[in-house]
């Protein structure tokens, strides 16, 4: 599957559950990890996860396997970690608190 299908895949889960503030970081040139970072805010920590295991089922179901997801278990952050693509969901104390985008500012945001 082409890295930009995958995306929109993942983009298209979160929206289904209600994500906001969706944000697709282009990380290619800048980390040796990863190639996009999806960074996206879910109300509560049930929202956080639900959005999480809606993102995993729906990978899965076009035969993408997550590597590992992390933070299940407070539902505060969790990662799931696509390989080409890595996606954070956090509440928004925990978005705020962190700043991711600005910690990779100087990476192009993707816009669709």
């Amino acid at each position: 599957m082409k890295i930009e299908q995958l995306l929109t895949i993942i983009k298209d889960a979160l929206e289904d559950k209600k994500a906001h503030d969706i944000e697709v970081l282009d990380v290619r040139d800048k980390s040796s990890i990863t190639d996009f970072m999806v960074i996206a805010t879910g109300n509560t920590g049930r929202q956080v996860i639900a959005l999480a295991q809606h993102l995993i089922e729906k990978a899965k179901s076009y035969g993408e396997r997550p590597l590992g997801n992390e933070g299940y278990n407070v539902g505060e952050w969790v990662l799931v970690d696509l390989g080409d693509i890595i996606v954070h969901i956090m509440q928004p104390e925990t978005r705020d608190f962190y700043q991711l985008e600005k910690l990779w500012s100087e990476v192009d945001t993707v816009s669709n």
